[in-house]
């Protein structure tokens, strides 16, 4: 099997907002704003090529969008889905699964694509993989705090192309022959991590569980998340079983860092080690 960075851009998002109680004066050490306070943050994902299986975890926001939307997050970069994936030598036409975390729009905004007044699967010969507590969550009952980042052309379309399918709801389940799929509560309900089995070491990618290397302190928790005392337990619990077994880190959000590593320190779990996914 082989694993490849996905670009696809950055985007901006209130810096406060993203690092809930802390105070300005210590995250911005690691994540600078802007005047706006806005800090900047990369909307990378991960292709994973297994037998004969092309499997792109989560989308990115897309371009449907209006313009008014698109102006409240500053997108800017030179990178596209369609660049990096043609920088590895595939065309979206190639992926066989789309591995969707959760469905905020900047994980599933391109899922979809809009053709005149049309809704479009962007990916037409994936399979779109959610599990259905996630589903229901965000299609039928969702709270007030995420209501807008369930946007319903972004989800609906897909059941509607009948190439949604579900994962079971089972923490270690089997995806594919390297990759099982681990859940976490605390951002939004039923979110999915996959975690892989990669030349000798185990990759687990953090979605929102882990949006940055700033983020590692276990109190560092967004005031995205529905449930921050169930953020706080459940990244307690898995960045120590990360660092007790070595797993590399993939950071989704994380403006500069691809991949992270660990340490123990007298302040608690601290970032050991940076790099990119072509140095494993």
């Amino acid at each position: 099997m082989q694993l490849y960075t996905i670009d696809t851009g950055f985007f901006k998002l209130d810096g406060g907002a993203m690092f809930g109680v802390v105070p300005k004066i210590i995250w911005h050490k690691t994540n600078p704003a802007d005047e706006l306070n806005l800090c900047t943050w990369a909307t990378r994902l991960l292709l994973i090529e297994e037998a004969d299986r092309l499997i792109l975890v989560d989308t990115s926001i897309g371009n449907k969008q209006s313009e008014k939307f698109f102006s409240y997050y500053y997108r800017h970069g030179e990178d596209t889905l369609d660049s990096s994936l043609a920088r590895h030598g595939f065309h979206r036409d190639d992926i066989t699964d789309v591995f969707l975390t959760h469905l905020h729009f900047d994980h599933a905004g391109g899922a979809i694509d809009q053709v005149g007044d049309q809704y479009v699967p962007a990916f037409k010969h994936a399979s779109y993989w959610s599990n259905e507590r996630h589903w229901r969550w965000a299609t039928v009952e969702p709270n007030e705090r995420e209501r807008a980042s369930f946007l319903k052309e972004n989800i609906l379309p897909i059941a509607e192309s009948g190439k949604l399918k579900f994962i079971k709801e089972e923490d270690g389940i089997r995806f594919s022959e390297h990759v099982t799929v681990r859940f976490a509560y605390g951002h939004t309900d039923a979110m999915m991590l996959p975690q892989i089995d990669y030349r000798g070491r185990t990759l687990l990618y953090m979605a929102d569980l882990l949006p940055s290397v700033g983020h590692i302190p276990i109190p560092y928790v967004m005031g995205y998340d529905s449930f921050p005392m169930k953020t706080l337990e459940e990244k307690k619990r898995i960045l120590q079983e990360a660092y007790e077994n070595n797993y590399i880190l993939f950071l989704e959000h994380d403006s500069v860092n691809e991949c992270c590593t660990l340490k123990q320190t007298e302040k608690g779990l601290r970032l050991d080690q940076t790099f990119k996914l072509t140095e494993i």
